[in-house]
């Protein structure tokens, strides 16, 4: 145990307990395991692809677009040259991106990515042909051009539109009539490089002034994990974060967040602490304690929830207790325990969302149970944060309904 004293007013002390008993050895592979990472994968094959390459590959989408309208006769044509006018147009929205420094990655493997809606709606249009032609052509025609919209929004605007999303929690361990703690939730960062996103939510936590930052996990983007440029952005834009309690951080997940190399984001940061299945207290003096759970998401419940109990044991009673972990899906085990909170991301909120439906895909275990938000079942509240950042390789490069946010808790009796 290691204890801080800080001279500032409210002054506090800081303390860090570590578990006694070693993580279980963790199953190696859990999240790469799931079909949705392999999904992703296999579309990353186009992300080596050259110019010309992805050029024949774009022919060949055109091909099959003038087969599936090809009984419609001169129909299919016309129907071939707009495809093929759209898709060039998804080709200069990914150029144009990177170029303007909003996001970043290999063009060839998100162009068919965005192809594969222009053939679903192709095939629709030819549905509805068989029944009226030129019913089907103008079908076509404007879900092409409402795909082209929603591209350049989901692209170019959406993953901008960063705010801070206020979150109370009351906190029945604080003594009344004191100051609520206030602590900045950030989640997904996944920097591929510091682009006026980065500069925004900086802006933001500066007005927010809160008297602690946590990040729970995911520092890299996928298609840049290892990558010594993206390195050198995040610990950048890491060195400066500030807060007067502290700034917090855990391991997302492995895929994202390699345990061989990511701890060395934030060697010689003396401004960020890297809990690793660690617990922090923090005592003010005048009375309200607040004690961290910091752990590695291994996305293996059985062995994490071994670990959680271990820290729950650590975090003194008279203190809120919040659990730093970077997936919900604990939250059916740890409701059942004395914990106020539970922060976390990973699902990006589905990043694509559909009105009335939300969601497509979480990636986690619990489906759409904990999709986004905040949930509060039995002694605990979790808030789902739909992140900051993108996450790269084969997963779609935007943002729609579900911008990125910043959660301000608010702590107090």
């Amino acid at each position: 145990m290691t204890t801080i004293d800080s001279t500032k007013n409210p002054p506090f002390t800081i303390t860090y307990h570590t578990v006694a008993q070693a993580r279980p050895p963790v199953q190696e592979g859990v999240l790469e395991d799931r079909w949705l990472h392999k999904l992703f994968l296999l579309g990353q094959i186009p992300a080596s692809w050259n110019a010309l390459q992805i050029f024949v590959g774009l022919l060949c989408t055109v091909l099959l677009a003038w087969l599936i309208w090809s009984p419609f006769g001169e129909a299919a044509l016309r129907i071939a040259k707009l495809y093929y006018i759209f898709a060039l147009a998804d080709w200069l929205l990914l150029w144009w991106l990177p170029h303007t420094r909003r996001s970043f990655g290999p063009i060839g493997s998100q162009l068919f990515v965005l192809i594969i809606p222009r053939l679903v709606a192709t095939v629709l249009g030819a549905l509805i042909g068989v029944v009226n032609v030129a019913w089907g052509e103008w079908f076509f025609f404007g879900a092409q051009l409402f795909g082209t919209l929603t591209y350049v929004w989901g692209m170019a605007v959406e993953p901008f539109l960063l705010r801070l999303a206020p979150l109370p929690i009351y906190a029945p361990q604080l003594p009344a009539n004191t100051p609520p703690i206030r602590l900045l939730h950030l989640s997904d960062l996944h920097i591929e490089r510091l682009t006026r996103r980065e500069a925004h939510l900086l802006t933001l936590i500066e007005q927010a002034d809160p008297d602690l930052i946590v990040i729970t996990g995911d520092y890299t983007n996928l298609s840049y994990v290892n990558e010594r440029t993206a390195r050198a952005e995040i610990r950048k834009f890491l060195a400066l974060l500030h807060a007067p309690c502290g700034v917090y951080v855990t391991l997302g997940s492995p895929p994202a967040d390699p345990r061989a190399t990511t701890p060395a984001l934030f060697d010689d940061l003396p401004n960020i602490r890297l809990l690793r299945d660690e617990v922090v207290v923090i005592r003010f003096d005048d009375g309200r304690a607040l004690s961290l759970l910091g752990m590695d998401c291994e996305h293996d419940v059985p062995g994490d929830m071994e670990v959680f109990k271990q820290l729950l044991n650590l975090a003194p009673v008279d203190s809120a207790r919040v659990l730093l972990y970077h997936s919900p899906e604990l939250m059916p085990e740890v409701q059942t325990y004395p914990l106020n909170l539970y922060l976390c991301g990973h699902t990006h909120g589905g990043q694509v969302r559909l009105p009335f439906y939300g969601a497509l895909i979480t990636s986690s275990v619990t489906g759409k149970r904990y999709e986004l938000g905040v949930y509060t079942e039995q002694q605990t509240t979790l808030s789902v944060s739909p992140g900051i950042g993108l996450e790269g390789l084969g997963a779609p490069r935007l943002r729609l309904l579900c911008p990125p946010k910043a959660i301000l808790v608010t702590l107090s009796n």
